[in-house]
């Protein structure tokens, strides 16, 4: 059990807040199997990151960034006709991942794969070691994706390669995650954190609310008809216009100096 950094106890997971960055590290040795109790874990993680106070999220893991469900979760399902839950579960939170109004980004150790692909594919961005393995191997046991991976792995690194990655079950390198698309960054493995936390702060100083905005109107967009995108996006911008950011960095621009981002 670990102590958050809102005074609560938060089993199997570190979450801490430095520089407006809260980090979520997964801490269920070996290789951060998601179980039931894990992913309440980092639900709640991610809800203590929705304070003000959080400008940017990291969540990673080490060794592993997550190698899949527990799969004696399943195994316990079966012997009592049952669903697991986990999917289900997995799914919110992942949701919740990709609905935080701030940058995020996956800072992947070791094995994404499964079930911890999909929690990875919830972030903004994902950075890879460089001896990271990715992959939806979930075939190879005789059934599939149950927590997006189907949906989120097609935006990412389009239809035929998501699908012949959901066929096969593969791993996928770093080095060919960067060529698809599904790794926006690929660094050293003794550097990952660095790397993360770096561009995290880099975020957690710029302009929040326009941030958020960024992301409302491209999730909101993808997928829709360009005119109905379009509405989306003015009404995005009408909104961040009306900011003190806005007008923080319109000024700086004219001054020539550095914006100095509030947040707000």
């Amino acid at each position: 059990v670990h102590a958050s950094a809102g005074g609560n106890a938060v089993k199997l997971v570190n979450y801490t807040v430095s520089d407006a960055v809260a980090t979520i590290t997964l801490n269920r040795p070996p290789v951060n199997a998601l179980n039931a109790e894990l992913i309440a874990d980092i639900g709640a993680a991610l809800s203590e990151a929705e304070t003000s106070a959080v400008r940017a999220v990291v969540v990673t893991g080490h060794p592993h960034f997550a190698a899949g469900a527990d799969i004696t979760d399943f195994q316990k399902a079966f012997d009592h006709d049952g669903d697991p839950g986990l999917a289900t579960s997995l799914a919110a939170v992942v949701t919740q991942l990709q609905s935080l109004e701030k940058p995020t980004i996956a800072a992947i150790h070791g094995f994404a794969l499964g079930g911890g692909l999909e929690l990875a594919m919830g972030a903004d961005l994902r950075y890879l070691a460089d001896d990271a393995r990715v992959g939806q191997p979930e075939i190879l046991l005789g059934i599939i994706p149950g927590a997006g991976g189907t949906q989120r792995l097609p935006r990412l690194v389009g239809y035929q390669r998501a699908l012949e990655m959901c066929l096969t079950g593969r791993q996928v390198d770093a080095e060919e995650a960067a060529d698809i698309s599904l790794a926006d960054r690929v660094v050293p493995t003794d550097d990952l954190l660095d790397a993360a936390m770096h561009d995290a702060i880099r975020f957690a100083t710029g302009p929040t609310v326009a941030y958020a905005a960024v992301k409302r109107a491209v999730v909101g967009g993808w997928g829709a008809s360009l005119e109905r995108g379009l509405d989306i996006e003015a009404a995005e911008f009408a909104r961040v216009f009306a900011t003190k950011d806005a007008r923080i960095g319109v000024a700086a621009f004219l001054a020539k100096e550095q914006p100095k981002f509030g947040g707000g």
